[in-house]
């Protein structure tokens, strides 16, 4: 599953919006309205935390000292 964030959006342009965490299968429908403030809300694009499995590693990007 999936951990999407998700953050209201205030009618009031002075209310901050709350931005909130929901885990959910991808093929899921994207929620419309907050659980808790019933608010409408809108999915937030993150950046992910990816693995690199391939490519030069940094221990192989090691030079030698010059003397």
């Amino acid at each position: 599953m999936a951990t999407y964030t998700y953050e209201t959006i205030p009618t009031n342009p002075r209310q901050k919006p709350r931005r909130f965490e929901v885990e959910q299968r991808m093929s899921d429908p994207a929620l419309k309205k907050d659980p808790e403030t019933k608010l409408p809300v809108r999915r937030v694009i993150t950046g992910g935390s990816g693995i690199v499995t391939h490519g030069a590693s940094i221990l192989s990007m090691r030079t030698k000292k010059a003397r």
